[in-house]
């Protein structure tokens, strides 16, 4: 493991997720161990957008059931089970946080769904699975913590089918301008390798890959963040959310993603790939 893959397992496994959840699901007058999935929505997507983000991508792709699809870099799970559940295809889920398969497996049981998703620990720049594995393959706010995107682009191309779809949906840089830290993917500057959307395009084509579709999703999270603040606005925080995954610098990693999204420094960005 590289020092930017231990750096970014350590991000991402500091804040003890598992029982923070099951702690805030109690909260919410919830059974920990026998949950609808719908009722994990509030921490379970963590990127920008959600899961109205998650369904915006999905309605890109031709996903059928029993197809093979892998979420690369999938957290505790929540994009797999998603498409698990509405697209009836297999769903494995891989990620470098120990912390968040454990969790993603953990969830999915509780759900009822731990027959219907499987989850691996692995690094996108060696995917433990054999060539020509998956017909799909998704990465959701991944990128910016991998710096070699050459890699990345070549490690999904080797265990996608024949024609098989890489879909894409990143933080990246767009402007001028410097990015304050911490952000919601990075502490300290030196565990971030946000990139501009040339430097996606230009590994996919590298590596075998033809763009197939890209969508700036700036709107989308300007609008996002907003209906966040307005029902957020005197309301008392919710027990469950993505809080619990970012530790107690959240306010501070939310404000300086949001300022930088308005200042045009990055935006988050859709790309659908095809194995050429």
């Amino acid at each position: 493991m590289s020092d930017i893959e231990e750096g970014v397992s350590r991000h991402y496994s500091a804040y003890d997720v598992l029982p923070r959840i099951r702690a805030g699901l109690q909260a919410m007058g919830r059974d920990p161990d026998h949950v609808e999935p719908g009722d994990l929505k509030l921490v379970d997507e963590f990127h920008i957008g959600g899961a109205e983000a998650t369904a915006a991508l999905l309605s890109e792709l031709e996903i059928k059931p029993g197809m093979d699809v892998l979420d690369i870099g999938c957290g505790i799970g929540g994009p797999a089970r998603t498409i698990a559940l509405e697209k009836k295809a297999n769903v494995t889920g891989v990620d470098l946080t120990p912390d968040f398969v454990e969790a993603a497996s953990t969830l999915s049981s509780m759900a009822g769904m731990g027959d219907r998703v499987v989850f691996r620990v692995g690094s996108a720049l060696d995917l433990p699975f054999a060539d020509a594995s998956f017909d799909f393959a998704t990465l959701l706010h991944v990128g910016m913590n991998i710096a070699d995107k050459l890699k990345l682009f070549q490690e999904a191309h080797r265990v996608l089918r024949p024609a098989g779809v890489f879909a894409v949906y990143e933080v990246m840089r767009t402007g001028d301008g410097t990015l304050a830290f911490p952000v919601p993917w990075a502490e300290r500057e030196e565990l971030s390798a946000l990139a501009a959307p040339d430097a996606y395009r230009d590994a996919a084509a590298k590596a075998g890959f033809r763009l197939d579709g890209e969508t700036d999703r700036r709107p989308m999270a300007l609008d996002f963040f907003h209906r966040i603040r307005a029902q957020a606005a005197g309301a008392k925080p919710s027990p469950l959310g993505l809080h619990l995954l970012m530790g107690p610098t959240v306010g501070q990693k939310m404000a300086n993603m949001i300022d930088a999204i308005k200042a045009g420094t990055i935006a988050p960005v859709q790309m659908i790939f095809r194995k050429a």
